[in-house]
């Protein structure tokens, strides 16, 4: 239960930093994305050592691009309405969050499919 409850605390504190950092840059198309991408980076090495698994930054980075590709997405959302004050922030908070916590899970059921500590021995 414990490795569970880590596992909600990085992804769900990782959303929160995404929002942020997607509010607060909303003004200024695409420059949040190498911040998300480095903050998303992260939070996949976090929930593979959760699972026992020591992945590589590169390594990382790789399946966050295998997962979700919301991102043409967000970039249409942020580029057509992330500049206007107010809505362009929350608008942009909330697919940066949106798209980091599909990723957060996403990363975690890969692991937990791919755990080394799940997996049944030949002697049981």
């Amino acid at each position: 239960m414990e490795k569970k409850k880590k596992i909600h605390a990085i992804i769900h504190t990782t959303t929160v930093t995404a929002g942020g950092i997607g509010a607060g840059l909303a003004q200024l198309p695409g420059a949040d994305m190498p911040i998300l991408t480095a903050l998303q980076t992260a939070m996949i090495i976090a929930i593979g050592h959760e699972h026992g698994c020591d992945i590589t930054k590169a390594s990382a980075k790789s399946l966050l691009l295998t997962f979700p590709g919301s991102y043409g997405g967000r970039a249409i959302s942020q580029y057509l309405l992330g500049w206007l004050p107010g809505y362009g922030n929350v608008i942009n908070a909330s697919t940066a969050m949106a798209i980091t916590e599909t990723i957060g899970w996403t990363a975690d059921a890969y692991f937990a499919n791919n755990d080394i500590n799940n997996q049944p021995t030949s002697n049981s």
